[in-house]
């Protein structure tokens, strides 16, 4: 997206206008409470989440926050990470974890039916909750929470369909990110390092570094301004991945999408599938994010564009803006048709017109429209769009088909020449 870069404020400090979410000692530290403004934001996010694997051909499935102790050993995430999980509940005899990750459910969705060569990949998509027994001394705001809320895909294919299946996950990574306007610093291809504390045959390691590389060339890094950095003992001990590395305002690296192979999973939980010859094969496990999780990508956005978001992820899109009461009919007008195109819209009547425009410029609503004697005269409003520059007579007719085009295709509003 066409817009500046914003100031290097925290994300925290922002949500005391925006009102996005709100932490509280009875509900603990780490599980933010998502208010009304963050639950537009994120639903708008996971819509889009859900897009992006809809047009990838993935199947969306729900699956369980809570599991069995014994399915988190299977899994290799007790033995490995244990001390980040929360501890296990008894129940009826049995031991139950919060899941630190979603991928041991994906993997008994998968198991759930027999599978045939011919039917892979599968992709199974959910925008699923996992859980983090992070210290105290972490947290902070949405960055660093106990709940994540992640965009999350498994694919299950064959060894012949990883390139191709990485080069899909890593497009629409790289789409997700152009869309959400953050930038993207490099790509970075996580290899094994050195020691025997990786699992897998050497062969099967160096031949999905192979293929991830070549996907990362097949998308077109350099001809968007992006290198393939080499992450020499940066994989996981599972397998080798491809990570989209973004920098904050205050240049801190994260990875906010990844592309893993995983050798692990389809070990220990025996996935297969029917080859053409009759014999059972192990199938390729992929792990891709593309949004990445609601919280730490509503945290980097709020603090990417100092709070005025786009206008389709913007908790009000439109704030309209009577002068005086003798305007309230053609601002209902407004207002109700601009619902009506599905915005989300916002009528201020009281206290000053430059109190109002004041008041809605720190809420960081996205457009504005006020309405004096003289717009409604000649059907036109006052358009002020800040994160734009726009501030300008718009004609009426025309105001709610701009928002809305601008809404449906996620992209910046097209205000006519002034």
């Amino acid at each position: 997206m066409s817009r500046p870069a914003a100031p290097p404020l925290d994300h925290r400090e922002i949500n005391q206008h925006l009102k996005i979410f709100a932490t509280d000692p009875l509900a603990g530290a780490g599980l933010p409470l998502w208010l009304p403004n963050g639950a537009v934001i994120r639903a708008e996010l996971e819509a889009f989440a859900r897009d992006i694997a809809r047009a990838d051909g993935c199947q969306g499935v729900y699956s369980p926050v809570l599991g069995k102790r014994a399915l988190f050993e299977r899994s290799g995430h007790w033995a490995k990470f244990s001390d980040d999980m929360f501890p296990p509940m008894p129940v009826g005899g049995e031991e139950l974890v919060l899941r630190p990750a979603n991928c041991p459910h994906h993997t008994l969705v998968y198991a759930a039916e027999r599978h045939s060569y011919r039917d892979l990949p599968v992709r199974l998509h959910e925008v699923g909750a996992m859980f983090r027994a992070e210290r105290s001394g972490v947290l902070s705001g949405l960055g660093r929470v106990r709940e994540i809320h992640l965009d999350d895909t498994h694919v299950f294919c064959r060894p012949d369909q990883l390139a191709a299946e990485a080069e899909r996950a890593l497009r629409s990574a790289l789409h997700a990110q152009d869309v959400l306007g953050l930038s993207i610093d490099h790509v970075r291809l996580s290899r094994r390092g050195e020691g025997d504390g990786y699992l897998g045959a050497d062969e099967d390691w160096e031949r999905a570094e192979r293929q991830l590389a070549e996907a990362a060339h097949a998308v077109g890094l350099s001809e968007r301004g992006l290198e393939l950095v080499d992450g020499q003992g940066e994989a996981a001990f599972y397998g080798p991945k491809l990570d989209v590395q973004v920098a904050d305002a205050r240049g801190h690296e994260e990875t906010i999408a990844t592309v893993q192979v995983d050798f692990n999973q389809p070990e220990r939980f025996d996935l297969t599938y029917d080859d053409a010859d009759g014999s059972r094969k192990r199938v390729v496990m992929i792990h891709r994010g593309t949004v990445g999780s609601m919280e730490r990508v509503v945290a980097a956005l709020l603090e990417r564009y100092a709070g005025r978001l786009p206008l389709w992820l913007a908790p009000v899109q439109l704030c309209v803006l009577p002068v005086s009461s003798a305007q309230d009919d053609a601002a209902r007008r407004i207002a109700d048709e601009a619902r009506g195109a599905g915005l989300r819209v916002r009528v201020e009547h009281d206290g000053s017109l430059g109190a109002r425009i004041r008041a809605s410029r720190q809420r960081r609503d996205c457009v504005m429209a006020v309405l004096g004697p003289a717009e409604v005269e000649h059907g036109q409003v006052q358009a002020i769009d800040p994160g734009a520059g726009q501030d300008g007579v718009v004609a009426l007719e025309r105001l709610v088909p701009l928002l809305r085009d601008a809404y449906e295709s996620r992209g910046d509003v097209d205000w006519p020449p002034a």
